[in-house]
């Protein structure tokens, strides 16, 4: 046996948290969160609407209406 076929020990349960977590990242950001650059949907367009008429900012405190 060469040295590239030498199996590596790998704790499964480290390794299914990993791989999991890299899935699942990849499926909120490829298919959930929506692109501007491909254009809003109508009620992705109202959301920030409403926001921007609130002065709902990223960089203001929450509001409780």
């Amino acid at each position: 046996m060469n040295e590239y076929q030498i199996p590596i020990p790998v704790n499964i349960e480290e390794e299914m948290k990993k791989s999991y977590m890299d899935y699942a990242m990849s499926v909120i950001i490829g298919r959930a969160l929506p692109d501007v650059r491909d254009g809003l949907k109508p009620v992705h367009r109202r959301i920030l609407y409403a926001m921007n008429e609130l002065s709902n900012d990223w960089d203001k405190p929450y509001k409780k209406f």
